[in-house]
């Protein structure tokens, strides 16, 4: 009982940490004067057919100079029929040198970008209108050569949507707290920006090739521990980026096994620390909750389990109000998650994962 009791009560320590850290980070405002910075924007995808159209529809909406950007499409060998004769977007073929699709599809984009400013996004998304024009507002005001943006999830009802949103929340908190503290290591490559010159000093995607995932987190970590003067957070809501829901359970499992199985590659010291306190914290509050089934007159363990319960809804539910969500269902929620996310933790060392019909 006494190791579940400190094993929760420095995750509750961390978790209101990251809340005001979370407080730290400046809200953004449009800059005046007209916009200068050149983009590539960058959208690997496999079998996206269904979505593309909606994402594509709303990027040539921009509200920004025609000739200040370029959409780059990287098909990953889609078999759905995808294609398009528009002259706005270039559609090139994934050129495959590594286990890493995505990683390869970004290089094959970088290699022919014409801009100095990689943004890269996904086919499920949808940007605001004035997604760019934040964007180039924040560069010219603090000159960084990497750049983190929320990701959120299209509003929507029903309690899987709703304990998707909660988790993302979650990150998007963790990731602004962790920003707000000095100490970053999160970030979304729905909503991610970097200069060719920061990719090349970092060499790249070097030494994580080897990994599915992670062309966002580890280039964040490696920019962090080089030139973490160089890396800023954007927070506005003109710059969150929306994406889809999973659509049932299974495709949720995978894609949160997909999302751990990386940490365990983690470079950044806080990233492995936080890891390791919300893996056990998550244990301890499971481990706690049957020990007080199991013997009522323990309050104290009840009272550790309902102050996780205070700490994650606070952060949850100050990143929602910053994405402009509701947080519904949480108790049900709170109650599932502990469970749902030990399971992807530990499956993610031991099994495999599916993603775009592939088998890792």
């Amino acid at each position: 009982m006494i190791v579940t009791a400190i094993i929760l009560g420095l995750y509750c320590l961390m978790i209101f940490s990251l809340v005001y850290g979370f407080s730290k980070v400046e809200s953004a405002v449009p800059e005046p004067g007209g916009p200068v910075t050149k983009f590539s924007i960058v959208v690997p995808f496999r079998n996206e057919a269904e979505n593309l159209p909606d994402l594509l529809a709303h990027l040539s909406a921009l509200n920004y100079p025609d000739h200040l950007y370029e959409i780059i499409l990287v098909d990953d060998d889609s078999g759905d029929g995808f294609t398009t004769q528009d002259d706005r977007y270039r559609l090139v073929r994934n050129i495959r040198a590594s286990a890493s699709p995505k990683k390869d599809a970004i290089l094959t984009a970088i290699a022919t970008a014409k801009h100095e400013w990689i943004v890269t996004t996904d086919a499920d998304c949808i940007v605001s209108e004035n997604w760019l024009r934040m964007l180039d507002g924040f560069i010219r005001k603090t000159h960084p050569q990497m750049v983190v943006g929320a990701v959120t999830y299209v509003p929507g009802n029903g309690f899987l949507q709703q304990f998707q949103q909660s988790d993302l929340a979650a990150l998007q908190g963790v990731t602004i707290g962790s920003f707000g503290l000095g100490m970053p290591f999160l970030c979304n490559g729905a909503n991610f920006a970097y200069t060719k010159t920061i990719f090349n000093q970092l060499d790249g995607f070097r030494g994580n090739l080897n990994h599915a995932g992670g062309d966002d987190v580890f280039l964040l970590q490696k920019a962090i521990a080089a030139l973490p003067d160089q890396v800023a957070y954007l927070r506005s809501g003109e710059y969150t980026v929306l994406t889809k829901p999973a659509k049932t359970w299974r495709e949720l499992f995978q894609q949160r096994v997909r999302w751990a199985s990386k940490t365990g590659a983690y470079q950044s010291r806080a990233a492995r620390i936080t890891g390791a306190l919300a893996f056990f914290g998550n244990l301890a509050w499971i481990a706690g909750l049957f020990l007080f089934i199991a013997n009522p007159g323990r309050w104290i363990i009840l009272v550790l389990l309902l102050l996780k319960w205070c700490a994650d809804g606070v952060l949850i539910a100050t990143a929602n109000r910053f994405l402009g969500q509701p947080t519904r269902y949480y108790a049900a929620s709170a109650t599932l998650y502990p469970f749902f996310s030990t399971v992807v933790a530990l499956y993610s060392i031991f099994g495999k994962y599916e993603w775009k019909g592939r088998r890792f």
